[in-house]
């Protein structure tokens, strides 16, 4: 098993996240508005979860290494894949930021929602597609083992 099969399994729960997310900030429901408790939990969990811990694994652990294997930063993949991770640390900012309003702006989280949603789908599917197959190549199956051992002393 390889490290990036870790990654690709917390990509599905993210994934999962980011579908119930989108239900919760559906234009389709005007009815029903963006509940502040859910969206306030959904926030907490993207920035602990999504964030903190699994671009964390990937930014102090993986990516480092993929740059001694050969896989650029500056003008490659993994510059890029950083660049979206910062790009979603704003979207969460945004989000978060209309939680702080009274009342709650449901639109202005609805619309940072709608970006950071559109964002992770595509970063996840470039490392799912090109990043992890790439490293993948690279890594030898000591040091899958050491990663392994590394996530879980990170989480």
């Amino acid at each position: 098993m390889k490290a990036s099969d870790d990654l690709r399994k917390e990509h599905d729960a993210i994934l999962f996240a980011l579908g119930i997310l989108e239900k919760m900030t559906s234009p389709a429901r005007p009815e029903s508005p963006i509940n502040r408790n859910d969206a306030a939990a959904m926030v907490d969990f993207l920035k602990i979860f999504a964030d903190k811990c699994h671009h964390g694994k990937e930014e102090g652990i993986l990516f480092p290494e993929y740059e001694l294997q050969g896989i650029p930063r500056t003008g490659g993949p993994i510059g890029v894949m950083l660049e979206e991770h910062e790009a979603g640390r704003r979207f969460l900012k945004a989000m978060s930021e209309s939680l702080q309003h009274e009342p709650f702006d449901g639109p202005a989280y609805a619309a940072a929602s709608k970006d950071y949603i559109d964002l992770l789908r595509n970063h996840i599917e470039k490392e799912n597609a090109v990043l992890f197959p790439a490293g993948d190549a690279r890594l030898s199956d000591e040091k899958n083992e050491e990663f392994f051992a590394q996530f879980e002393k990170f989480e």
